[in-house]
């Protein structure tokens, strides 16, 4: 099992570093960065990731095999095929369990996208959301179509390839939405309530991950939030709750127990320096909020989530 003793970073240089020895030449075109590969590109220990860690670029990935997929807070066992929609705010790691193996997986930068649509703020790609969907035999061979239509555009000399490849990920988005309860991803509310719920959405993310010690939480309560958007609290508020369902301290609460499970359950940050990093005025206020929201303390959460790790 994954011992962790403190939080990594991974960057596109190292991915390529890591896994095929050298860095591409167009890694920072000002159009963004996209790939696309198979798990036969890769061969030996480096076909899967070996430390749990957020990356700085979005990757969506089928996995066809039995692993364990550690992301944020969460343990996921995938028995036979299924999707993993992975974003920079979120780390995860996947443990190959047994047998063989097979991957598709594309990469890319925000930037690819940048005044391509708004892929980021779809909820496959939010925090909250389920980051795993498991495909019947029918979908994996559709999925695998999309993966190889994307492997032969990107060899090609196609001047608009780069377009052709974005509206493939949106292809490969959509269909995996498209399994899900329409109820679970239908939107809420008028345009305007939608764009502010939105948009207090991605200013709460953006605080996230705290990479280091000196790092801290600076929009805290609704208030701030509200401020920081130019709009009055009460409206935010009615934004959140037609758009989410949520409140907006649910929203801000449940974002902030998230990062904390992930920094006590995979850094070696002490209790305090979470705390202060959350933002809380002391430890002991911390204590109380993570009790209120698990129904355990910070250190037994730290304490069974080793255990498990060492069965």
């Amino acid at each position: 099992m994954i011992k962790i003793e403190a939080m990594n970073s991974n960057s596109l240089e190292e991915f390529y570093q890591d896994k095929l020895n050298r860095i591409p030449e167009n890694l920072n075109d000002e159009i963004g960065h996209f790939n696309v590969f198979k798990i036969g590109d890769f061969t030996g220990h480096k076909a899967f990731p070996t430390t749990f860690s957020r990356k700085n670029f979005y990757k969506i990935k089928l996995i066809i095999g039995k692993n364990r997929c550690y992301y944020a807070d969460k343990t996921i066992e995938i028995k036979e095929s299924a999707m993993l929609f992975a974003n920079p705010l979120i780390p995860y790691h996947l443990e190959n369990l047994e047998g063989p193996q097979t991957e598709y997986f594309c990469i890319f930068t925000e930037a690819f996208f940048h005044q391509f649509g708004q892929l980021k703020t779809y909820p496959i790609f939010s925090p909250e959301d389920h980051p795993i969907y498991f495909l019947n035999e029918k979908e994996q061979q559709e999925i695998i179509l999309i993966y190889e239509k994307m492997e032969e555009e990107i060899k090609s000399d196609y001047a608009y390839k780069y377009d052709v490849l974005r509206n493939l990920v949106y292809e490969l988005v959509h269909k995996v939405m498209k399994m899900k309860p329409a109820a679970m991803i239908r939107e809420k509310g008028s345009g305007a309530n939608i764009r502010i719920a939105s948009l207090f959405t991605e200013l709460l993310d953006l605080q996230f991950p705290l990479a280091d010690l000196q790092q801290e939480m600076k929009l805290r309560r609704a208030q701030d939030f509200a401020t920081h958007l130019s709009v009055h609290v009460n409206h935010l508020n009615r934004a959140v709750k037609m758009t989410t369902g949520k409140t907006t301290t649910q929203c801000i609460s449940e974002r902030i127990i998230q990062e904390a499970k992930i920094l006590l359950r995979h850094s070696g940050r002490s209790v305090s320096e979470i705390a202060y990093g959350l933002r809380f005025d002391a430890p002991t206020h911390f204590i109380s909020f993570f009790r209120k929201h698990t129904d355990q303390t910070p250190a037994k959460f730290r304490e069974l989530k080793n255990q498990i790790a060492d069965s």
